[in-house]
C-alpha cells in the first residue's frame, strides 16, 4: 500500500492549491507578474551533479550525494559536500587533490544535473500529479511536462503557481497555452512551488 501515502499527499496539495484558487476569486490577490525565483543552490542528499577535472578523464563523471551527505570521488574516497554551493564543492575537490599530492594544479568544475533535495509539486488536471525533483532553470511548462502534460479537461491558461516567500504566500497565474504558442513568457519555478492546473468550466 506504498501508493496510499502518495495519494494522500497529492490530495492535500490539490486541496491547498484549489482552495487558493477559489479564495482568489473572493479577494485574495492572484498576480500576473510572478516574483523572481530565488532558489537555494546548496547541494543536499539525493542531488546529482557532474564533476569535470580538466585533463583527467578518470576523475570526470556524475555523482549522487548519499544520505550522509558524501560522494565517493576517485582517489579521494568519501568527500562531504552536503550544504555546499557547487562552486565550493569544486574548490574542495581541487584543494584535496593538491593537498594529497595527487595533482599539481587541477582545474575542477561542477555542474548540477538535478536538485532531488528540492521539490516542485504539480497537481490538478495533469496526467501524473505528484512531486518532482527541481532541475536548474526548470520552468512551469517543463514541470507540467514532467507530470505527463495536461489532461483533456485542463484549463491551461488558468494555471496557478503558489509560492512562499519568507512568511508571505504569493499566487500567480501562468497562461501556459499562450506560453507554448510564444505569446507569453514561461516562468522559472522555485523549490517548494505548487503548480495547480484547474479543469475547464463547462
Amino acid at each position: 500500500m506504498a501508493w496510499y501515502p502518495r495519494l494522500l499527499l497529492i490530495a492535500a496539495l490539490s486541496a491547498l492549491a484549489f482552495g487558493a484558487s477559489a479564495c482568489s476569486k473572493r479577494g485574495i490577490q492572484v498576480t500576473e507578474v510572478p516574483p523572481p525565483a530565488t532558489n537555494d543552490t546548496t547541494l543536499g542528499p539525493g542531488d546529482v551533479f557532474s564533476v569535470r577535472v580538466y585533463g583527467e578523464e578518470a576523475m570526470t563523471g556524475s555523482h549522487q550525494i548519499a544520505p550522509d551527505g558524501t560522494i565517493n570521488f576517485p582517489l579521494l574516497g568519501a568527500v562531504q559536500v552536503s550544504g555546499l554551493e557547487p562552486s565550493a564543492v569544486a574548490q574542495k575537490i581541487q584543494t584535496e587533490l593538491v593537498d594529497r599530492d595527487l595533482l599539481r594544479a587541477p582545474h575542477v568544475s561542477v555542474y548540477v544535473e538535478e536538485y532531488a533535495s528540492k521539490r516542485v509539486s504539480v497537481v490538478g488536471a495533469v496526467a501524473n500529479p505528484g512531486t518532482f525533483a527541481l532541475a536548474p532553470g526548470m520552468t512551469v511548462v517543463q514541470a507540467i511536462s514532467m507530470a505527463g502534460g495536461f489532461s483533456s479537461l485542463a484549463d491551461r491558461d488558468a494555471t496557478v503557481v503558489t509560492r512562499r516567500i519568507d512568511e508571505e504566500i504569493i499566487r500567480y497565474r501562468v497562461p501556459v497555452d499562450r506560453v507554448t504558442k510564444g505569446q507569453a513568457a514561461d516562468i522559472e519555478v522555485a523549490a517548494g512551488d505548487i503548480i495547480f492546473v484547474p479543469e475547464r468550466m463547462f
